[in-house]
């Protein structure tokens, strides 16, 4: 069966880090999620999704380090029904996200504000993969060509 859920929002915590007695991080957080619209008479309305999340691994020691509570984020992974029985008896549920994927959506400014830092050139992403650059030649050797507008294709 396939479990994927893509959700981006503001996280509603400071991250939480905690370490397994093998030494992999976990962090439980929140992220809240908002959909403004207007209702059939016409108000203005806005509706709030709550959700918890879960880091593991590599992924809880970024978010621990780059994120706080506010922070806009992107996470994909797996939506998880957690069960359990509350101390009155009652049966308790609710839906949870284990991610497996995170991308930060702030500015590098937002970022660093959050970490009290000066902004810095620091990429946050994975980036693309680009083709080696060649030396930049020199422009004086470069012979002027005249050419027509009217003769490009394109």
């Amino acid at each position: 069966m396939y479990n994927k859920i893509i959700i981006a929002g503001n996280l509603t915590k400071d991250i939480e880090i905690k370490y397994t007695p093998s030494g992999s991080a976990i962090v439980n957080t929140g992220i809240a999620t908002t959909k403004k619209f207007k209702s059939a008479t016409g108000e203005q309305k806005e509706e709030v999704l709550f959700v918890d999340l879960t880091f593991f691994g590599r992924t809880a020691e970024i978010a621990n380090q780059y994120l706080r509570k506010g922070s806009k984020v992107l996470v994909d992974g797996r939506l998880k029904l957690d069960q359990w029985t509350a101390q009155d008896g009652s049966k308790r549920s609710k839906h949870s996200i284990t991610v497996e994927n995170l991308t930060m959506l702030g500015s590098k400014d937002e970022a660093s504000q959050m970490n009290n830092q000066e902004p810095s050139n620091d990429n946050y992403s994975q980036p693309a993969p680009s083709a080696p650059r060649a030396a930049p030649q020199p422009t004086s050797n470069i012979p002027e060509i005249d050419i027509n507008s009217d003769e490009i294709p394109f």
